[in-house]
């Protein structure tokens, strides 16, 4: 095992441990609870914040990681028998041969994991001008006062609430007409609502036409509806996609191709154009999601050892974005089964129906399924609301083995529980779920 190309370097555990979930689900939290504390939600309390140290939040993030990443990766390796890991950048001579530094390392099957990082995009201006990454933003140790986040999918989102949350003044800009294009129409609005109310400004419809500075600040000149509008701030987070991590593989060499997007391209057994290579994880490209990496990677090392030609069902994979409230989904959205000629039938609820919601105090959010209506199979489920990365795995479980609306009605839910919204959107297929009674079968 070779530590090669992850966050830009090499450094064990990779993008999720090191610049990824971890550090950012951490400050994520932190914000959530400051954000929280000014909504003053429940009454009889004193809210008084008091003074933010961001750098002692930091540190408390990085000891965290530094924690991590030696119980769950180097504390790992060393209890791993037959496993031999070299610290260095692994580059292919041919096929069945791996250089590592001046080691030379002979194999019939070679794995590649790579992964991926921030992909900027070309932009007039762009060199003379600094700019975050997601790996930038999670180790500065001081708050700008303003910040223009480009990209409104899920990390864009994150980091722009985060540092919301954190009282700075955050600017997002996204090119399409709405926030998270390929979720559901009415979580991207929705989510959109909670997010202005965090103090998040989101411009839509906006192409990028140049970068600058001036004043002190960093501006960006974008097209808005065909109107030039100039944005100013402290500092520019770029959150618009990844690239793979190849430029150092020497790929041709194992004669290892890739997609048109560049991205290791591979066949669904995740084999790659050279027989006996094989790809996992983010450097094959979307969707890119720490446990998806590794369950391919299992499935790779199956295939290549036992021969097992297992695939993997992206429709099975859910996906979560971590604002507050979350965002969460598994399988079809309402236009990918019509696209697909399956007569559809869909219902949204929204939280503020279920019980557990109003306890807590707060109702926000919704829950959706989309089913084929001649069968009722549950075809996808997408969930708006506090933990809904946590509520979707029945969804997930619904999709995996074809479960109908009523094998889900049929199901005792524990009240008062936030899970119950996912009863009340399968109920709401047959009635008006807001005219009945708490725990209702």
């Amino acid at each position: 095992m070779i530590g090669s190309g992850a966050t830009n370097g090499a450094v064990l555990g990779g993008t999720c441990i090191n610049v990824g979930c971890v550090p950012s689900k951490r400050l994520i939290t932190v914000s959530t609870f400051i954000e929280e504390l000014r909504k003053r939600r429940y009454a009889g309390l004193d809210y008084t914040i008091g003074k933010l140290d961001y750098a002692k939040i930091i540190k408390e993030k990085n000891k965290i990681v530094d924690g991590l990443r030696d119980e769950k990766y180097k504390n790992v390796l060393a209890g791993m028998e037959n496993v031999t890991f070299i610290d260095g950048i692994g580059t292919f001579m041919d096929a069945n041969t791996v250089m590592a530094g001046t080691k030379e390392i002979k194999s019939k099957h070679v794995l590649i994991a790579t992964g991926a990082r921030a992909m900027i995009p070309r932009i007039k201006g762009i060199e003379k001008v600094g700019y975050l990454t997601n790996e930038g933003a999670l180790s500065i140790d001081k708050l700008p006062e303003s910040l223009i986040v480009v990209g409104g999918r899920a990390l864009g989102l994150e980091f722009a609430q985060l540092f919301a949350g954190l009282g700075v003044r955050v600017t997002l800009l996204q090119r399409s007409e709405r926030i998270i294009p390929n979720w559901e129409p009415e979580v991207s609005s929705h989510l959109a609502e909670y997010l202005k109310e965090s103090g998040v400004d989101i411009v839509t419809n906006a192409t990028l036409v140049e970068i600058d500075s001036r004043n002190g600040l960093k501006s960006i000149t974008a097209r808005v509806n065909e109107t030039e509008t100039v944005f100013d701030a402290e500092e520019i987070l770029f959150a618009t996609g990844r690239t793979a991590n190849v430029e150092k593989l020497n790929l041709n060499a194992a004669g290892v191709q890739l997609n048109e997007r560049n991205f290791i391209k591979v066949d669904k057994t995740l084999k790659t154009t050279a027989g006996s290579i094989y790809a996992a994880g983010d450097v094959t490209g979307e969707p890119m999601l720490e446990t998806l990496a590794a369950k391919e990677g299992t499935t790779a090392t199956s295939n290549i050892f036992e021969n097992a030609n297992k695939i993997v069902n992206m429709n099975e994979v859910p996906s979560a974005i971590f604002t507050y409230p979350e965002a969460a989904m598994v399988g079809m959205t309402e236009e990918q089964v019509i696209e697909n000629r399956i007569k559809c039938s869909c219902s949204p609820v929204e939280f503020k129906l279920v019980a557990k919601a109003a306890i807590i105090g707060d109702t926000r959010g919704l829950a959706k399924i989309v089913i084929d209506s001649k069968t009722k199979r549950i075809l996808g489920v997408h969930i708006l609301a506090p933990h809904a990365a946590d509520l979707i795995h029945e969804g997930v479980l619904a999709v995996k083995f074809g479960l109908t609306i009523d094998d889900i009605i049929d199901t005792v839910h524990v009240f008062p529980t936030l899970s119950e919204g996912l009863k009340l959107a399968a109920q709401a297929f047959y009635e008006d779920v807001s005219k009945l009674s708490c725990c209702t079968a």
